[in-house]
């Protein structure tokens, strides 16, 4: 993205320029000035938030005096009008100017702008305190990536948590969270955390919307980064007025995102449990009906194992595809399925095995449209074979199909790595 920057020797920032779509960084430094690295920088996200924002900033100021550390005050602005800009100018915090709206876009305008060696981010409202940074730096300080709040650990205040969203939202996507991707972490979308400067780049997250809460945890544990949680203290926000969080919008936001970055536990699991099964009864059924143990099995399952079988199949090509779509924006070393799939000619095998496949179940289908022409039998015994041949004919032309998708991907894939993209 592009940007400008201007920072006066007093640490204030002034306005800048800048084409639509850029981030702008407001404050930089003098030609021939020098400043000292700071260790800690506070990240604020901010949309007109003038009755709170001034609070903020002097505890985190305040906590910097007492920890007798370094630091400085970055604020993301997503497009105040209410004084807040200038107000947090008064105070010694840079701004930065984010066109783009969105909590995940105001959050990364700022941590790009920041110098600190660690990265401390919570919200403008002051129902994170700002004045108790100390075991953020603490955690990071003994070799923590990305260190998260636990708010259900330190205790909610009377007010500060909606019933809604303290028993029921956090809880749930928290645990779904949990359980798809195995993170340890209870408070998954605590809104105050810390981070070191190399892992927000690691992390890649790019999401500009609420969601880009889920997406820094989920992009961490991906990359092997190692993540603690404190307890902190959440107090209603004083702000006067109601959130910018939307509950049911942003809450499948969090949702959607967390369901589509999990391609192992959503898709190529559950699809290879369903195929195996699926493929199992068209064998097994696919010369007539079967009496198993006293149960009778006939067209209806297999038609429920040719159901399988296509379910199970797709399922395993989208997961296939969504890993590849997932490693174009954020690629990480380790993972075998793509690097495989770039090495081999995965495009090529997967149309041989779709045309082999349709291609056989098409002339099975075909052979029997013939003897049914010529037939005056009902041909009721050909019925599992028919299943049989049309599941795998479209089977075939799914994977032909997946196959030139899987190519576009491969080719964006191939032209970020060479071209060193993102």
């Amino acid at each position: 993205m592009g940007s400008t920057n201007a920072r006066s020797d007093a640490g204030k920032v002034s306005e800048t320029s800048a084409k639509p779509g850029d981030v702008v960084r407001d404050a930089a430094a003098r030609p021939g000035e020098t400043r000292r690295t700071p260790k800690v920088s506070a990240i604020i996200p901010c949309l007109d938030e003038v009755r709170t924002i001034g609070i903020c900033i002097e505890k985190a100021q305040a906590a910097f005096a007492r920890l007798g550390i370094e630091g400085e005050i970055v604020v993301g602005d997503n497009g105040s009008t209410d004084g807040s800009v200038d107000l947090a100018r008064s105070l010694g915090a840079r701004v930065v100017h984010q066109p783009v709206r969105g909590y995940g876009a105001a959050i990364t305008a700022a941590a790009e702008a920041a110098r600190g060696d660690y990265l401390i981010m919570a919200d403008a409202d002051d129902s994170y305190d700002w004045s108790h940074i100390d075991p953020f730096i603490e955690a990071l300080d003994a070799g923590a990536d990305l260190v998260m709040g636990n708010r259900f650990a330190g205790g909610i205040e009377p007010g500060a948590m909606s019933d809604l969203h303290r028993y029921f939202g956090n809880p749930v996507l928290s645990g779904v969270a949990r359980w798809i991707y195995g993170i340890p972490i209870r408070d998954f979308h605590c809104g105050m955390r810390g981070f070191t400067r190399e892992a927000f780049q690691t992390i890649g997250a790019r999401s500009p919307g609420m969601e880009f809460a889920s997406e820094m945890v989920i992009n961490a544990d991906r990359a092997g980064l190692s993540i603690k949680e404190v307890p902190i203290k959440l107090y209603p926000d004083k702000r006067g007025r109601p959130p910018h969080l939307r509950s049911f919008r942003d809450g499948w936001r969090h949702l959607r995102l967390i369901i589509a970055r999990a391609p192992n536990q959503i898709y190529l699991v559950p699809g290879g449990i369903l195929m195996t099964m699926g493929v199992a009864g068209l064998a097994g059924l696919a010369s007539g009906p079967k009496t198993v143990g006293g149960h009778y099995f006939g067209t209806h399952f297999v038609a429920l194992a040719s159901m399988l079988s296509l379910i199970g199949l797709n399922a395993i090509l989208l997961g296939v595809l969504a890993k590849v779509a997932i490693a174009t924006y954020h690629p990480i070393p380790g993972g075998r399925l793509v690097p495989r799939l770039r090495r081999h000619r995965s495009v090529e095998i997967l149309v041989f095995l779709g045309v082999v496949l349709g291609g056989l179940g098409f002339a099975i289908d075909l052979a029997l449209a013939f003897r049914w022409i010529f037939s005056n039998g009902d041909m009721e015994e050909t019925v599992h074979l028919a299943f049989v041949a049309t599941t795998a004919c479209v089977a075939g032309f799914s994977m032909i199909l997946t196959a030139f998708v899987l190519k576009l991907l491969l080719d964006n894939l191939d032209d970020r790595t060479r071209f060193d993209v993102g």
